[in-house]
């Protein structure tokens, strides 16, 4: 089968390359004169899928593939065809996918391996028709729709434009990537196909598409004031030609003057300061530093009624009291280095019948082993009791906290 595939498509690559003249002249001329070439030319064309017949009384013209082809290669500004038909690109890279998973699942790998190519090819195949529509769509804006010779031809193709770039976002929208993750599943393949290359695509095309969109409408606008001054001036044009004796009256003289005719710029702009002109830094530096001056010659002064003296002593001294809770983890230290034994805290805790719960207590323990100044801390060693966490990995409950002499 592929042997076949490929002598037919080097028969049909050599039958291009062979009569390209008779090609090119049905492209640049729409249609073929048969008259002006070989007829037995003109059948193998025919025969080839090359050219076609619309109707028994109309001339050859190339089929719509061919000539797409050379639209392409050659960057041909006349092309204004775009496929907004998104849905049945949709449809078919679905049913590529459940093909391939069937065939999958039924170990079926040479099937498998086909579907899996054609589903490639629709798939980059979708993601190079967006893009080409794209460019489409920017050769048109950046000619500023040249291909046609009227203003209202120039909105009309404009408006073509916007619908066509609506129906492309529309029908992006119609691509929901959760459905497609569910199909892809756990398939490598089909995830790097249906979510990681369309997405990419996806995004990259609707943000180049609305900004298209912005552009098409302010070329709309400027389309449209041309337009409104054109006919203001044609207007204008066949008034002259229906009253040639028409003069225009002297409107200087009037005492007021049409809003039409008063144009004139104002002779005095209103002066503001000039904050980016540096030879003007010194005077704005003054400026500014008499604006945040204060004066202090309108306060009044206040009196006292009586003098108040104000003698200057020695301050007293304080202490502040540690918090029991700290002198009872210092004594454990202490006990600690006296017995030199290993203790537990809970142990002490019970043995000193102390006032507070347990979890306070080694709280304060822990805290109080940290907080010791690193020469001191390294004459202990603090090793807390307790078991992981039976649900919640990585978690290690603490029930208690030995302490003893390093």
């Amino acid at each position: 089968m592929s042997s076949n595939l490929h002598q037919a498509g080097v028969k049909l690559l050599k039958q291009l390359g062979r009569h390209a003249d008779i090609i090119m002249d049905a492209y640049l001329a729409g249609s073929l004169n048969e008259d002006a070439h070989d007829p037995a030319v003109v059948e193998k064309l025919k025969q080839a899928g090359i050219l076609w017949r619309p109707e028994p009384d109309q001339e050859l013209r190339l089929k719509r593939s061919v000539r797409a082809l050379l639209e392409e290669g050659l960057s041909d500004e006349r092309n204004r065809q775009i496929d907004s038909n998104v849905g049945s690109a949709l449809a078919t890279i679905k049913t590529l996918a459940d093909h391939y998973k069937e065939a999958r699942h039924s170990s079926d790998y040479s099937a498998a391996e086909a579907y899996l190519s054609d589903l490639s090819e629709h798939v980059y195949s979708f993601a190079d028709s967006l893009r080409y529509s794209i460019r489409v769509l920017w050769g048109r804006i950046n000619n500023e729709f040249g291909y046609v010779g009227t203003i209202n031809a120039k909105i009309r193709e404009n408006e073509l434009a916007q619908s066509q770039v609506s129906e492309l976002l529309n029908g992006l929208e119609m691509f929901q990537f959760s459905e497609l993750g569910e199909i892809a599943g756990d398939i490598r393949e089909l995830r790097k196909l249906l979510v990681t290359t369309l997405q990419e695509t996806m995004s990259e095309c609707a943000q180049e598409l609305s900004v298209v969109q912005g552009r098409l409408l302010e070329l709309l606008g400027r389309f449209r004031q041309i337009r409104g001054r054109t006919r203001l001036l044609k207007g204008w044009l066949l008034y002259t030609d229906l009253h040639p004796d028409y003069r225009p009256a002297d409107h200087v003289s009037h005492k007021e003057i049409p809003s039409l005719f008063n144009r004139a710029e104002v002779l005095l702009a209103p002066a503001s300061v000039d904050v980016h002109n540096a030879s003007q830094e010194l005077e704005l530096m003054n400026i500014v530093a008499h604006i945040k001056a204060i004066s202090r010659q309108g306060v009044i002064e206040t009196v006292r009624e009586q003098d108040v003296s104000v003698s200057l002593t020695q301050s007293e001294d304080f202490d502040i009291p540690d918090n029991p809770l700290k002198q009872a983890v210092d004594a454990y230290f202490v006990d600690v280095i006296e017995s030199g034994l290993r203790q537990s805290a809970l142990d002490y805790l019970a043995e000193k019948a102390l006032p507070w719960d347990a979890e306070s207590w080694i709280y304060q323990v822990i805290g109080g082993y940290d907080g010791l100044p690193d020469e001191h801390k390294a004459y202990f060693e603090l090793e807390p009791l307790g078991e992981p966490h039976p649900i919640y990995s990585g978690n290690f409950i603490i029930r208690d906290v030995e302490l003893w002499l390093a």
